[in-house]
């Protein structure tokens, strides 16, 4: 199995993450950010990946530390997981949401970099700031070691464009850790 438990503490957070990449789908614990947690299970349900996280964060300020910290971990666990030489490596997918569609390309190939395209109406949905969807993508690309590419085509709920964005995410995702037995897909011949 592909599993990790992670714990990181700074004066911002204190989080525990478990992860495993050949799970169900599941996600429990939580944040404290109501919308957030929401984005999280969405992403467990559709990517298969089990997440479980127990943190505080100083939230008395806003919802940044928070997310962001989440996204370095959890980008620390993928990056940490995911076996370049043994992974599909690349995935795409396109998801819509009501009047919403995104889409997501990305590359577990071992270089970080985030083209982020998306506005948002609003500055929060429930407890989280809009803003820091690109900073939760951010953060799990760069520290996944994986080029991420998010785009919002078009839609109007905020709601429904952030839930695109992270089934997207999750969707593309688990077509990039499914198992290959041939070695690094890389004309290369090696990757990292």
């Amino acid at each position: 199995m592909r599993e990790i438990t992670l714990h990181r503490v700074t004066r911002e957070t204190d989080i525990t993450l478990s992860c495993n990449l050949d799970g169900n789908g599941t996600f429990s614990g939580g944040s404290g950010i109501g919308f957030f947690d929401h984005m999280l299970s969405a992403f467990s349900v559709h990517s298969g990946i089990d997440l479980s996280l127990k943190m505080t964060g100083d939230l008395e300020v806003d919802c940044h530390h928070s997310v962001e910290d989440v996204g370095i971990v959890l980008g620390q666990a993928l990056g940490q997981l995911a076996d370049k030489n043994a992974i599909q490596r690349y995935g795409n997918f396109y998801i819509p949401m009501d009047e919403s569609l995104a889409f997501c390309s990305l590359d577990l190939g071992g270089r970080p970099f985030l083209v982020f395209d998306a506005a948002f109406q609003n500055p929060t949905v429930g407890q989280f700031d809009c803003c820091m969807t690109v900073e939760f993508f951010r953060a799990v690309a760069m520290n996944a070691g994986m080029t991420l590419h998010l785009r919002l085509l078009y839609g109007e709920n905020d709601h429904h464009k952030i839930e695109a964005l992270f089934k997207a995410f999750a969707h593309a995702l688990s077509q990039a850790i499914a198992l290959r037995a041939d070695g690094p897909l890389s004309s290369k011949g090696v990757l990292g």
